[in-house]
């Protein structure tokens, strides 16, 4: 095999010729500048070839079921390994897949359950288990040596006394010849003695007597066996009883418990799978929900004590009777002046039992419409009554490992998993079993803990996770299978770790490259730099100023000359990221408080978010930075924003009762408008392109709209758009390509003939400004256009914004779906950017950093402190230390992540959370700056 893989000419989106070599078996890191081509090296030229040649090699049949790759401009890729690509991206929506399923943990442990799990009667708790032939003899050997014993098994007969009859001949033809009845023995040869059987009380055929000794096993296990046969059940009676009455031993090959006569179900993988009918809990499906009435909603506001009406439907005039009368029945159980999510469990269940009890009442008048209606407010998805949210048949509840039901085991997160399989002690017979599987179970769950996830539940579902989160668990997946020889592509991982947990992801990106893999990573953490073996630069610029390779080779190399890239001047410390200028001063009359947020994990704390300048929320993975963020602090203005946007409109009966996430928030009327800029794409078609988001293609079609020829032929403003009829060709629709489906090769995109890609009709394309043509137009970067439409003063203060978040090399009509994560955020900053005024909004950020160089940083920044000036304020999510220190005000959450999470560390100003003892934040804040000195 070739020592490395070899790229020659790559010529994809605004790659310029590229010709590299990427070592095997080696780490290597690609860096550089948003939109200077790394995704388009690593995925889109060296992913995609690998991907398409693994497609080509199977059959014409297999291939039409697959994704149809084309394959990536480039002279010749030779060396390639089969390419895995771990993204920056959460696909997965399907509601059946959680944490544990999609990491294979269930699978060996649903095979650990039905292999090594103990089964327990549900009525008695006693333990069942089949008694095999065997088992049965080591039993009767146990017994007093000289004993006399009795082997025995019942007759059971139903339908009368010829059935009785019929049976009796039928035993006695096959050889039994006594029956057992009250200590008696009768004898089939005299049939007199048969007179005396009541056969309304129990009767047994009597298969053998035998005294114990050490030599009776096998005469023991064949006796068992033709009980078992004629029976199902052996019933052993001590001969020679001391005191009446005689012992008796009963062993049954039924799976069933002795003292209830209970039968339960054959543990098997199947019944654990909440996927698979023989598992799934036959109310919810298998989902862990039903719509019902959603406590959620019944008590949108645990922080408020019944008093003070936390159950809103007993809030409403025409239910108050409800709330009254619960008061009285349950004084001196129910304490109705605490909060409701400071009750202990069993006053809380009274509380709900309550509520459905009224629902039941409210329900008999079904028939009325405003019932429905008030009904319906409370309806949502709720935990199904039958499996409480495990997902599973009872049948399956029944089944323990070391007193721990598989729902018990799944609610736990990875952490205690692991501490849990660690310690697990089994038997000699259950150890023999399982071990094999427990080392799987093992594993995975330490790669998971490894990649800084240890405070994810294992029934977390796997559409709730972020892209990073989602990322890290491939990652662990791949570990946990074992792989060589493969080319790991991963984009990215280090985004939303903590600098606490990046040592740790290294080290699994060590340990799968040393069991010979090739790992290629897209990535901007300097420490993920620092553990490369092979670093490659893109540049110098972005788009059309990138798609050269700057720097090839080590990180020595790159810190003590690196060509003098850009990114060699911040990891030596010649340029830095933050702003550094002087922190803005708290206003106190200018601060938005939070009382008592509980969502997920956040334990009621109080929260003050100051406005007109730039707080971070940090606090390392799973600490609750994206619940308070998102699901307080945004949840809980866009709520009140609505409710004000009502007022004066009669309340819509039907609106859904909302969950409230905190006690109270003090001067919300500060913020006018929330919004959430993200990465997500700012269009998903081609058709969408930077100059449609801002605004400012209308503009530019209405300067070709005023020209004289426009006019003399009567066109507006939508004869130079391409997304309706009247301007664009109608042969490709305004597409500029038409797609030619082919049955087991990609789909080709050909040019259109009629307009040639231009887009537009060739009368259109005859109407010039200065020149040049609307497609012309499109084509220019958006530098070149501001001082091609110097006159227009309304177009340049659009384009300019675009210019000033670092994007004067993006073209006009670039369609947005060619756009990285970074550039797509700053196109939306643009956007607000253009506005005149800012005051009252509040901009939220969840991770902004991501896909982002160093110098990208220090332009987000800049765009940052534009909107403050421009009366904005900024609440971001961050891990990235130098937009920490940029933060007029930091909030650091913690201690730890999940249950150990969810309180403030610490807060102030960068350099107080420094000082801070108790936060890891504050640890790596410290040392950076002390890296920064230097």
């Amino acid at each position: 095999m070739e020592e490395s893989i070899l790229i020659r000419g790559a010529r994809v989106h605004n790659l310029k010729n590229v010709s590299l070599a990427i070592p095997h078996n080696l780490l290597t890191v690609v860096t550089g500048v948003s939109g200077s081509g790394k995704s388009s090296l690593v995925f889109d030229t060296v992913y995609a070839e690998g991907q398409r040649r693994y497609v080509e090699s199977l059959s014409a049949y297999a291939r039409q079921f697959l994704e149809r790759m084309e394959k990536p401009d480039v002279d010749e890729i030779s060396g390639i390994a089969p390419p895995i690509a771990i993204r920056q991206k959460n696909t997965t929506r399907n509601p059946r897949s959680t944490v544990a399923t999609s990491t294979e943990i269930y699978d060996y442990m649903r095979l650990l359950y039905a292999r090594a799990g103990r089964s327990y009667c549900p009525k008695c708790g006693d333990q069942v288990q089949r008694d095999t032939v065997d088992y049965v003899a080591k039993k009767m050997l146990e017994q007093p040596q000289g004993s006399r014993w009795y082997a025995l098994f019942p007759v059971r007969v139903g339908g009368g006394t010829d059935a009785l009859r019929d049976h009796l001949f039928e035993l006695r033809k096959k050889g039994f010849n006594r029956l057992y009845q009250n200590s008696k023995v009768f004898e089939f040869s005299t049939p007199e003695s048969l007179l005396d059987i009541d056969f309304g009380q129990p009767l047994f055929v009597l298969v053998d007597r035998f005294v114990i000794s050490p030599d009776l096993h096998q005469r023991i296990v064949d006796t068992t066996e033709i009980c078992y046969r004629e029976a199902g059940e052996v019933i052993f009676e001590d001969a020679t009883p001391q005191n009446p009455p005689p012992a008796v031993l009963k062993f049954s090959e039924k799976f069933a418990c002795k003292r209830c006569g209970i039968e339960l179900v054959t543990p098997e993988p199947g019944l654990f799978s909440f996927n698979n009918p023989m598992g799934a809990c036959p109310r919810c499906q298998g989902f862990g929900n039903t719509i019902d009435y959603d406590m959620e909603r019944v008590i949108p506001n645990p922080g408020l004590s019944l008093d003070e009406g936390a159950v809103d439907p007993w809030t409403k005039p025409q239910y108050e009777r409800f709330g009254v009368q619960f008061k009285k029945s349950s004084r001196g159980k129910v304490r109705s002046n605490v909060p409701y999510g400071d009750l202990a469990v069993e006053e809380q269940a009274m509380v709900v039992k309550a509520i459905h009890d009224s629902f039941a009442e409210v329900e008999a008048k079904k028939y009325k419409v405003h019932v429905r209606v008030f009904l319906s407010r409370y309806r949502g998805y709720a935990n199904c009554p039958d499996c409480r949210g495990s997902r599973l048949r009872a049948e399956a509840l029944n089944v323990r490992i070391a007193g721990q039901t598989i729902a018990a085991i799944t609610k736990l997160n990875i952490e205690q998993a692991y501490e849990f399989f660690q310690s697990l002690e089994l038997s000699p017979e259950e150890s023999a079993i399982a071990d094999k599987i427990l080392v799987e179970i093992r594993q995975r769950l330490k790669f998971l803990n490894d990649v800084g996830l240890d405070y994810l539940t294992l029934d977390r579902l796997s559409s709730t996770l972020s892209g990073g989160e989602a990322q890290r668990i491939q990652l662990a997946t791949c570990l946990g299978s074992r792989l060589v020889g493969a080319c790991y592509v991963l984009d990215e991982p280090s985004i939303g770790l903590h600098s606490r947990d990046t040592g740790r992801l290294i080290r699994i990106l060590e340990e799968l490259r040393d069991l010979g893999n090739t790992i290629v990573v897209v990535e901007h953490d300097a420490d993920v730099m620092r553990a490369a073996d092979h670093i490659i630069d893109m540049g110098p610029g972005a788009g059309e100023l990138g798609g050269h390779i700057v720097f090839e080779g080590s990180y020595r190399k790159i810190v003590a000359n690196g060509a003098g890239t850009l990114t060699s001047k911040y990891l030596r410390g010649d340029l830095h990221a933050e702003t550094g200028g002087e922190h803005r001063e708290v206003d106190p009359r200018r601060t938005v408080k939070f009382f008592g947020a509980r969502a997920n994990n956040l334990k009621g704390i109080d929260v003050e978010i100051p406005l007109n300048m730039m707080v971070a929320v940090t606090g390392v993975s799973g600490s609750g930075k994206s619940t308070l963020v998102h699901d307080v602090i945004f949840q809980s203005l866009t709520q009140r924003l609505r409710q004000s946007a009502l007022q004066g409109f009669d309340e819509d009966q039907d609106q859904k009762a909302e969950k409230v996430t905190c006690r109270r928030v003090e001067r919300a009327e500060l913020v006018r408008e929330v919004v959430l800029v993200d990465q997500s794409p700012i269009g998903r078609t081609p058709r969408s392109n930077p100059v449609t988001y801002i605004k400012a293609f209308d503009l530019i079609r209405e300067i070709f709209a005023s020209t004289p020829d426009a006019r003399k032929r009567g066109y507006n403003g939508g004869h130079f758009s391409f997304n309706i009829p009247g301007g664009r060709c109608e042969n490709c629709q305004g597409d500029g390509t038409v797609t030619v489906e082919m049955q087991f090769l990609a789909d080709v995109e050909l040019l259109c003939e009629e307009c040639k890609g231009t887009r537009f009709k060739s009368a259109i394309l005859d109407i010039r400004y200065k020149g040049l043509n609307i497609h012309e137009v499109l084509q220019l970067t958006v530098k070149e256009a501001l001082s091609f439409f110097s006159e227009s003063k309304r177009l340049i203060t659009r384009l300019k914004v675009l210019a000033d978040v670092g994007l004067g090399y993006l073209r006009l009509g670039q369609s947005a779906t060619t756009l990285s994560g970074g550039e797509a955020q700053r196109v939306k900053l643009a956007s607000h950017l253009a506005q005149a005024t800012c005051g009252g909004t509040l901009f939220i950020f969840d991770e902004p950093t991501t896909g982002l160089h160093f110098d990208d940083i220090a332009k987000l920044l800049a765009a940052f402190e534009r909107l403050i000036e421009n009366g904005g304020s900024i609440l971001i999510i961050e891990h990235n230390l130098d937009v920490i220190r940029s933060a007029d005000w930091v909030i650091d959450l913690g201690p730890e992540g999940g249950d150990r999470g969810g309180q403030i560390v610490a807060q102030g100003t960068p350099e107080q959370i420094a000082a801070a003892r108790n936060s890891y934040t504050g640890r790596y804040l410290k040392e950076y700056a002390a890296n920064a000195a230097r």
